[in-house]
């Protein structure tokens, strides 16, 4: 034995057997922090963790800075710090995270994740290469992931499969059959661009949440009456909400940068969601940050956008895409922010 090992060894027997115990114990608890710590089911409407009814209190999050059009964490310490203070406890992704410590950053602030999965991403944890079985497989186990989903409004576009939306239907449903053969922990869910049809439903009996991506003006009262006339299944809202910037002046609303049409916006709309608890699981609010790569100049602010549906963006019925987040680029707080953090901290009676 060379002498700093026997040094080593020496000094290990010397050390009291309690302490020992103590630092194997955190050892293993480090371990436990990111790994499988709750389990995530459904139970009629409800989306449960460790038995307990989970409401999304939530937020969609596509972090690209200033001058890119490509995602990047590199403001995730802060973004964390502000979402926890809104009381945000759900982020919605639209294409996984590489890197199980940003993963673990995010599980250490107390936040679920739902990661999102397209259809053709070059084979990079796709849908139709089967890659994303590789991704489900690698992070089952981590404690942030609280479902797995497939596809963002891909039924606006039957053109992407040879023009029959029920291509589409049967690849979700067979994707989603294949994540429930390896990970039988998480729901599978999709975030579908409004209501379902009986297509859908009666394509897809493997998906277990519905998410809707719903832009009814302020008002989404009608799309829980009729979820609950056609469904049992839990649903949530995975994309709803109003951008800041008005294309028209309209009722008290004046025309250009407008925080407070955005605020008020939010605000009715998130009253309506958790008025119906019994039917919706929550909601992904769209979006954290504003995304100046949308349209446009990537190193500008730009106006305008297109989005199914459009007319259903309060209060001017236009989808001012760069302008959707409740803080701007730099992490400046819009008054929509004050309003998700009233309404999220209210209905889990934070201060």
């Amino acid at each position: 034995m060379n002498k700093p090992l026997a040094l080593i060894m020496r000094n290990l027997r010397v050390i009291p057997t309690f302490v020992l115990i103590s630092v194997a114990v955190g050892i293993l608890l480090s371990f436990s922090i990111v790994r499988g710590q709750e389990e995530v089911s459904v139970s009629g409407r409800n989306i449960l963790v460790d038995g307990q009814p989970y409401l999304i209190k939530g937020i969609c999050y596509h972090p690209v800075p200033k001058g890119s059009d490509k995602r990047d964490f590199g403001n995730l310490t802060e973004d964390l710090n502000l979402m926890t203070e809104a009381g945000i406890n759900t982020i919605r992704v639209y294409e996984p995270i590489e890197g199980e410590e940003i993963l673990n950053q995010i599980h250490e602030a107390g936040i679920k994740v739902i990661i999102g999965f397209g259809y053709d991403q070059d084979g990079i944890y796709d849908i139709k290469s089967g890659t994303y079985i590789d991704y489900v497989d690698q992070y089952k186990d981590h404690a942030a992931i609280l479902m797995w989903e497939l596809g963002n409004e891909y039924n606006y576009h039957p053109e992407w499969f040879g023009g029959d939306v029920k291509s589409w239907y049967e690849s979700l449903d067979k994707a989603s059959l294949e994540i429930h053969k390896i990970d039988p922990d998480h729901p599978v869910t999709t975030a579908h661009g409004e209501l379902p049809d009986k297509l859908a439903l009666a394509s897809c009996p493997n998906i277990d949440v519905w998410g809707m991506n719903v832009y009814r003006w302020d008002n989404p009262k009608e799309i829980f009456e009729q979820w609950s006339s056609v469904s049992q299944k839990p649903m949530y809202l995975s994309e709803a909400g109003g951008d800041s910037y008005m294309t028209i002046a309209r009722d008290e609303y004046a025309q250009g940068e407008n925080e407070k049409a955005q605020a008020d916006a939010n605000r009715k709309i998130l009253e309506c969601i958790f008025k119906h608890a019994e039917i919706c699981s929550g909601v992904t609010l769209f979006s954290f940050t504003d995304g100046w790569w949308k349209s446009g100049n990537n190193e500008t602010q730009d106006v305008g956008g297109w989005a199914p549906n459009s007319s259903g963006v309060p209060y001017d019925g236009t989808p001012n895409e760069e302008y959707w987040g409740i803080v701007d680029l730099e992490r400046n707080k819009k008054e929509a922010y004050e309003v998700v953090k009233l309404k999220y901290k209210a209905i889990s009676g934070q201060d």
